[in-house]
């Protein structure tokens, strides 16, 4: 039977990790509540501005022209992971780290097995998870979180369109995941580069309005591509950066009321454990008594 001393080490050792998970939890809040707003506030932005791109480059004559829209066959890939540097967060590392695991071995098994698919990984645990089952890794930038900005990844996004267009991959993927609320996040993979333009254009819908273009369209889409994949890589790492921080929130709210609900038993049992101590004593006082009587 468990010794009173070893019940009362692991209620303190419990109320001491629930103290933790509680602080983390509140810390965690705390940033989701910042990191919701910034992810809230850019999606209406980044759905216009695409909706805009697709409509005006559907509508041009010679929209496969452009660098960003050239449809060439994936010889070569490269799939960019997006995860968190730190753990304690559920599920979270492991379902997306998952998620582009089986996009690389069911979508693009052959470019796999000829060497010609690599991962650009943003997050340390994403990296851990994809080294140990040793896939192919071309770069990391871990440091992006410490300092999110546009700017910063802008940088990431130039790099990746400059590699696409130099022809150094034939396919962008972004895997990540994607906020929905502080509970829910979901595993998101989409085409980064190039750029997908919709050919079937609501000719009702067009036919409705007239536009004067001021430049040209061509030269409105030349500019347009570009900012809107700045825009969409930046929405991408904040919707991995709310979901990272509503992960960890529920994670530890979860946490902290195992430690309480494992403390309430550990408290009863100790209960338990020092009555039934202290009825032995009883008794043997009583058996002690009874036999100098007799």
């Amino acid at each position: 039977m468990t010794s009173l001393k070893e019940i009362r080490t692991r209620i303190s050792s419990v109320k001491t990790t629930r103290q933790v998970t509680s602080a983390m939890k509140m810390v965690s809040a705390a940033k989701l509540k910042k990191a919701q707003d910034s992810i809230l506030q850019i999606r209406p932005y980044a759905d216009k501005l695409h909706e805009i791109l697709t409509t005006l480059s559907a509508s041009l004559e010679n929209s496969e022209d452009s660098a960003f829209t050239e449809q060439r066959s994936p010889e070569k890939v490269l799939i960019v992971l997006i995860s968190s540097n730190r753990g304690l967060c559920g599920a979270f590392n492991s379902s997306i780290a998952k998620t582009a695991y089986e996009l690389a071995i069911n979508k693009y098994n052959r470019q796999l097995k000829e060497g010609n698919l690599e991962f650009l990984v943003i997050g340390k645990q994403g990296e851990k998870y994809l080294k140990s089952r040793k896939m192919p890794i071309a770069g990391e930038a871990n440091d992006l979180f410490d300092k999110l900005s546009f700017e910063e990844s802008s940088v990431i996004a130039s790099s990746l369109m400059q590699d696409f267009i130099v022809k150094k991959y034939d396919r962008i993927e972004l895997v990540y995941n994607q906020f929905k609320n502080a509970a829910v996040q979901l595993c998101s993979a989409e085409q980064f580069l190039p750029v997908e333009v919709n050919d079937e254009i609501d000719e009702l819908h067009h036919s409705s309005y007239h536009f004067i273009y001021e430049p040209s369209k061509e030269e409105i889409v030349k500019e347009l591509i570009p900012r809107s994949l700045r825009i969409q890589f930046y929405k991408a790492l904040l919707d991995s950066n709310a979901a990272e921080h509503g992960a960890r929130m529920t994670a530890m709210h979860k946490a902290t009321d195992n430690a309480t609900d494992l403390i309430k038993e550990l408290t009863l049992t100790f209960n338990k454990a020092r009555q039934a101590a202290i009825t032995n004593e009883i008794l043997e006082v009583t058996n002690g008594a009874e036999a100098l009587n007799g």
